[in-house]
């Protein structure tokens, strides 16, 4: 069984302006190598592949209680400087954990309650991010090495080689529309963002959020208003895909941002800018169009957020080895 290790910490009764947001400490660091972190509305748990330190941290929404599953293989990274590789994604598949890791380019299953550890997958290429694929019960990863999107089936008893489709550029970023059956990432080296069905496996359609040579990174999905949010490096941009993916509303922050959250209980829309080290939050009106409602300072290099279910913010700072905690402000 995992070792549990409970860490306290507060919460923010309201967003102030503070130095620094409250923050829970992980172990095995600083640092703390993080990327794609994963909500599981089904337990309150976020799970934190956490890198260099071998480890996956699952994190007790309600209590701060953190429990590390370790053992996961690490190797140096091509950066000089830069810390080891290792577990850097995840998402949730019917009860299940899936971990991604750049150490060894394998998906790890863990039950999502009990954390017993299930079977592995072996990529051909190096993980980025992954989503799981309710309607077709697959897990898609975006392997921007190879220009490709690579699908596991969950679905047979026996699990089958991985297959792959070929993009015509890097995929970064990935959000799931459910209902329709189209799965969304960006061309990091182009501009675009493409939606693929799920069924076919083609592209349906290509957008042009206009992030600049810089290209668009991570995705969010709002759902029934069929928003796309679109992170750029200086922001954010707002597609509607109901209508030809036109731009609906543009966020403008600091540099360095990465990926980004969107919380429909509460339209807000959740925006990391590692370079300011400042959250910012903003309101989604019905037609797309966004409304800073709050700014946050967090810590230089916290370039991505993740949201509960009640709309609080989990944003890894990967330097000092800690999630920044973030609520949203009062209704």
């Amino acid at each position: 069984m995992p070792t549990a290790t409970l860490l306290s910490f507060a919460l923010l009764p309201a967003l102030l302006a503070a130095p620094l947001a409250p923050s829970i400490a992980l172990p095995g660091g600083p640092p703390v190598g993080m990327d794609y972190l994963a909500f599981d509305p089904g337990t309150g748990r976020i799970w934190v592949p956490a890198g260099n330190t071998g480890n996956v941290d699952v994190v007790d929404t309600a209590t701060g209680q953190v429990t590390p599953l370790g053992g996961f293989p690490t190797k140096p990274s091509p950066r000089p400087g830069r810390p080891k590789m290792g577990p850097s994604s995840a998402t949730i598949a019917d009860g299940t954990a899936w971990i991604g890791n750049r150490g060894d380019s394998r998906l790890c299953s863990f039950d999502a309650r009990t954390l017993t550890k299930g079977d592995c997958v072996q990529l051909p290429s190096m993980p980025d991010g992954l989503a799981y694929v309710a309607r077709t019960r697959e897990l898609w990863v975006t392997t921007p090495r190879d220009q490709t999107i690579t699908i596991v089936d969950l679905a047979g008893q026996k699990r089958a080689a991985p297959q792959a489709i070929k993009l015509d550029g890097e995929p970064e970023g990935l959000a799931v529309d459910g209902a329709r059956g189209l799965f969304y990432t960006n061309l990091e080296d182009k501009d675009q963002t493409l939606a693929i069905d799920v069924k076919t496996r083609r592209v349906v359609a290509r957008y042009s959020p206009g992030c600049g040579a810089d290209g668009p990174r991570g995705l969010a999905w709002s759902g029934v208003d069929r928003l796309l949010f679109v992170a750029c490096t200086h922001g954010a941009v707002v597609l509607d895909v109901a209508h030809d993916g036109k731009p609906v509303g543009r966020l403008e922050t600091g540099g360095g941002v990465d990926n980004l959250d969107y919380c429909a209980a509460t339209r807000f829309l959740y925006v990391a800018s590692g370079s300011d080290g400042k959250l910012t939050l903003a309101h989604v009106a019905a037609g797309g169009g966004l409304k800073v409602v709050a700014t946050v300072a967090t810590a230089k290099g916290a370039r991505t957020a993740v949201v509960d279910g009640r709309g609080t913010a989990y944003l890894p700072d990967s330097m000092g080895g800690r999630l920044i905690v973030v609520q949203p402000p009062a209704p």
